[in-house]
């Protein structure tokens, strides 16, 4: 059985996902895995693949989503990302994203995208 915290994320999940494809965003994969690496959300608009990390916090919580970004969280996702690009030949500009997402009691969901959040030194 899922934890609350486990089902918010995944509802959080699919609420960046929805977010994404109403503004034009090609999905490319979601939870993308090889190892230990993982990628929330692989997407692209023209030129560019956004590596989207998701973060979902419930409304009043003590922390925020942004505060999730750790410096340790940088390196998986650039860890994750040079896989990810070996594995398929990414030739493109790539930039990694935050989908900071705020869960409310009513079930809905408020999804701001943070573009270019992370920066990584490759």
């Amino acid at each position: 059985m899922e934890s609350k915290t486990s089902e918010t994320g995944h509802r959080g999940e699919q609420a960046a996902v929805d977010y994404l494809r109403r503004r034009g965003y090609e999905i490319c994969a979601l939870n993308w895995r090889e190892g230990r690496y993982e990628l929330d959300i692989v997407a692209r608009t023209p030129g560019v693949l956004h590596f989207v990390e998701v973060k979902t916090r419930r409304a009043g919580s003590l922390t925020t989503p942004e505060e999730a970004i750790t410096p340790a969280k940088v390196r998986a996702l650039g860890n994750a990302a040079r896989r990810y690009m070996a594995a398929y030949a990414v030739m493109e500009e790539v930039q990694f994203d935050l989908a900071a997402v705020t869960a409310y009691g009513d079930g809905s969901f408020d999804v701001r995208l943070i573009e270019q959040a992370m920066e990584y030194n490759w």
